[in-house]
């Protein structure tokens, strides 16, 4: 069984997220979407929120791709959540050369510490490149329409209110800095 590993914080998980879970699920018969306990990274959303988001918005993608897709939150070494999880290869999304010369080190590391799992690069859709979550934050702190950039499930949080909850949680979160 060919298993690959899609990490990231997902905070929150964008349209770019879903595009590169759809298209690694058709390389794989199981994909296992790592969501990162990143701390240094200061998450907006809890890990409970972000694991609940994936597992919503995949279920529909495991449906239409035919391949299980399963969440996983973890917080070890990238390398060692791949051993975890039984993966042979580990799916990264690239938007920009920006985000290469940083995946280029992290392969070379990965490669280091366990040459047996290949790391395997897809570039996110023309439409999808801009769209990053920090983007996604900044846009809705700022009181932006945030509909072109996410899913389905994070476009009717907002039209129930919810959106602002979470620019008053960006706000928060941005004078604590």
């Amino acid at each position: 069984m060919r298993v690959g590993l899609y990490p990231g914080t997902f905070d929150p998980i964008t349209l770019g997220h879903i595009d590169i879970i759809r298209r690694a699920a058709s390389l794989v018969d199981k994909l296992v979407i790592g969501v990162a306990i990143n701390r240094d990274k200061g998450p907006l959303f809890s890990l409970e929120e972000r694991v609940a988001s994936v597992e919503a918005e995949c279920a529909e993608l495991t449906a239409a791709t035919g391949t299980e897709i399963t969440v996983h939150p973890f917080e070890n070494l990238l390398i060692n959540c791949a051993r975890d999880v039984g993966a042979q290869m580990i799916v990264r999304g690239l938007r920009a050369v920006a985000d290469f010369e940083y995946e280029y080190q992290m392969v070379g590391m990965n490669r280091q510490l366990d040459d047996s799992i290949e790391t395997v690069f897809l570039m996110a859709e023309a439409q999808h490149q801009a769209i990053a979550s920090k983007l996604v934050k900044e846009i809705a702190r700022l009181g932006g329409d945030v509909s072109q950039c996410t899913t389905e499930g994070i476009a009717a949080q907002s039209a129930d209110g919810d959106i602002e909850d979470m620019r008053q949680a960006i706000v928060a979160f941005r004078s604590s800095l």
